[in-house]
């Protein structure tokens, strides 16, 4: 899976999801850092990329509904220490059915849960 990871995320998380068999860049590898979301959601959305980010500004399903783009996952910790979240995302990624599972759905990763909400059919 293609997946661009938001700046709020440890970039150590790139090399962590190629060894997953994932291609990850990152919206500083990009140059978007510092760019609104208006910015940033079309620029991982026209690379065809996965959006990986802890901005909240992305938690309206109604805004981002399922099906309607390459897919977006909201990592929402108690305490998003860099190994925290090293560890929730690649956790999350690693217990995907495929590496395609995820293409257009929205997905949310907390302490304890991952939920995925798929495109309708």
């Amino acid at each position: 899976m293609k997946i661009k990871l938001d700046e709020n995320l440890p970039a150590s998380l790139v090399g962590i999801l190629a060894r997953l068999g994932h291609d990850a860049d990152t919206v500083v590898d990009e140059g978007l850092k510092g760019e609104p979301d208006e910015v940033v959601w079309p620029a991982a959305q026209n690379d065809g990329r996965f959006l990986v980010t802890q901005d909240l500004d992305f938690s309206d399903i109604r805004k981002f509904v399922p099906g309607t783009h390459r897919g977006l996952m909201l990592v929402r910790l108690r305490m998003p220490s860099q190994s925290m979240l090293e560890h929730r995302v690649s956790e999350a990624f690693a217990e995907m059915e495929s590496n395609d599972a995820w293409v257009g759905a929205f997905v949310v990763v907390s302490d304890r849960k991952v939920r995925v909400t798929l495109p309708s059919v």
